[in-house]
């Protein structure tokens, strides 16, 4: 007797496999999450290969570059406020650049772990009545120095800085440089890189929101650290 053809079902064919069959799998939203993530760091990448400098009038310049690099340190990602009735430098240098917190950090946000900074090279530094706060979530910790006659010092000095405003006035300043031919500060910066230079900068009322400070030498007569309910 012969056996009757096979004949698809009609929940089986070609046009509509059925569950025997491979399908695509739907786009899960931690793939979504992780693809926007990804892209924000694409972007914060790009605004520092785009983001021309700019000269802000009667306030220090700030600079940002096309692809420089921040500390050599993975920052913690928690912003600190550094404030000085006066700061007076000799060999000052400044360029744009990025950041980068620890793998996983929880400071990180909506980031990609990375801030996009202003680095500023001091090759020696004195400055009046230093205050420096960070805010921990409910006190802040609090440092003061130079309050008395003698100042605060420092040797190669550089911050990192997403705002920074003051009075300043520069000696010798030049402005365009290529960031890998500084030579005030003894710092050199990426080949292609916009920056800035100058023999002498003076900033009154100095004020910078910072991820990162280096020193050679940081000197802080009077130094005072506590917590305070209020920062500087």
């Amino acid at each position: 007797m012969a056996s009757s053809p096979d004949v698809p079902s009609a929940g089986n064919t070609p046009e509509n496999p059925g569950n025997g069959s491979p399908s695509e799998a739907p786009q899960t939203a931690g793939t979504a999450t992780g693809g926007e993530r990804r892209g924000r760091v694409r972007a914060r990448r790009a605004a520092v290969m785009a983001v021309p400098a700019t000269l802000v009038a009667a306030t220090l310049a700030v600079l940002t570059a096309q692809g420089a690099l921040g500390v050599q340190f993975a920052i913690s990602g928690m912003p600190f406020t550094v404030t000085a009735t006066e700061l007076d430098g000799t060999g000052f240098e400044q360029f744009g650049g990025l950041d980068n917190m620890a793998e996983g950090s929880p400071n990180a946000g909506d980031t990609g772990g990375q801030e996009l900074v202003v680095t500023s090279a001091i090759k020696n530094a004195t400055l009046d009545h230093l205050c420096q706060s960070v805010d921990l979530g409910g006190t802040n910790l609090l440092i003061t120095a130079g309050s008395g006659a003698t100042k605060v010092t420092a040797s190669d000095l550089a911050t990192d800085s997403t705002q920074l405003s003051g009075d300043a006035a520069f000696n010798n300043i030049e402005i365009g440089n290529d960031a890998s031919t500084l030579t005030k500060a003894g710092v050199k910066g990426p080949i292609g890189v916009f920056s800035q230079q100058a023999d002498t900068v003076r900033i009154a009322h100095l004020r910078q929101t910072n991820y990162a400070t280096t020193a050679g030498v940081f000197k802080l007569p009077g130094l005072k650290l506590r917590f305070s309910g209020s920062g500087c």
